[in-house]
């Protein structure tokens, strides 16, 4: 067994993808299919499934992965206790949500790069409790959330950012003139909203039904970019965190309505498992990170203290 054939097959696990794998770890794409082949003779067993052009885990691969990743880990701690140069590489791997990755994380990632050109990010795009998994089992070494506070003995949790949220329409809508609104105005109304896993779904839903509401007519999206289309187009009422929607709010596609959502609120964390040996590498993203996305939290309190605030 050797430690490229464990760096692929980790890989692969990550991307689910055999190009993708290819591509990151510049071979071409019959070198990972002879590798992984190569390591399922060498343990008997199959540890991953090819569907089309997605890759799932066996259960066997499952129960491999965590040891994979030990060994990976401590290859990579050999390797930083070894060196006599000192420079920072290796690889680290980040979970966010799309709205995370999409409005938050950008500045960060440019950041890292010019500071770590030797060290590879691997991103992997995940929602819900699947964050908090793939720390727990070890399929990435960072995650960032935006929920309410995380805690917990195994996973550390730091917070970057307060994020509030908006109700918004199209112009055109019927409720986009309206000063002001009461509870019976949502009646037969449509709410566009993330999937049920989402963070912040629930506790919308729960904040309009103590306030009186009905049961809500929604429609669900997997996608936050298909939700503010779906709201630009006068589809109904979109819920989403302030950071995604600054762009349709100053170009004046959408308008924010005059709805209290001071009691959904959430915060944007990094977290990190309190067991897992924060490398060289992590530990410099970590770092930037902290600096990076608290210095947004600053420079952006204004507006949002503003908006709290009016009437």
């Amino acid at each position: 067994m050797e430690i490229r054939q464990l760096k692929t097959f980790w890989t692969l696990a990550s991307t689910r993808s055999f190009g993708r794998t290819a591509e990151l770890l510049s071979y071409v794409p019959s070198t990972i299919t002879m590798q992984i082949k190569s390591l399922e003779e060498e343990l008997g067993v199959k540890l991953l499934d090819r569907l089309g052009k997605n890759v799932m885990l066996t259960d066997a691969g499952q129960q491999f992965l965590p040891y994979a990743t030990k060994i990976l880990n401590d290859v990579e701690e050999a390797k930083s206790v070894s060196s006599q140069h000192g420079e920072t590489t290796g690889t680290v791997t980040i979970g966010a949500d799309e709205v995370l990755c999409a409005y938050f994380l950008p500045a960060l990632f440019k950041r890292f790069r010019k500071d770590f050109p030797d060290v590879r990010l691997l991103f992997r795009p995940l929602s819900g409790q699947e964050l908090k998994n793939s720390l727990r089992e070890g399929h990435t070494d960072v995650i960032f959330v935006l929920d309410e506070f995380v805690g917990g003995r195994d996973l550390h949790s730091e917070f970057l950012k307060e994020e509030y949220f908006k109700m918004v329409v199209s112009p055109d809508h019927m409720l986009a003139i309206r000063s002001s609104l009461i509870i019976d105005d949502f009646h037969k109304q449509h709410f566009l909203l993330t999937e049920k896993n989402c963070s912040y779904r629930t506790p919308f839903n729960q904040s309009l039904l103590k306030k009186g509401a009905d049961a809500l007519t929604e429609l669900e999206f997997h996608s936050v970019e298909a939700i503010k289309q779906c709201a630009v187009a006068g589809l109904g009422i979109a819920l989403l965190p302030e950071m995604a929607l600054k762009e349709e709010l100053r170009e004046g596609r959408l308008v924010a309505l005059p709805w209290d959502l001071s009691d959904v609120s959430f915060s944007a964390q990094m977290l990190w498992h309190r067991e897992k040996w924060i490398s060289p590498s992590m530990a410099a993203f970590i770092d930037i990170a902290k600096c990076e996305l608290k210095t947004k939290e600053i420079s952006g309190s204004s507006e949002g203290e503003q908006q709290r605030k009016r009437p």
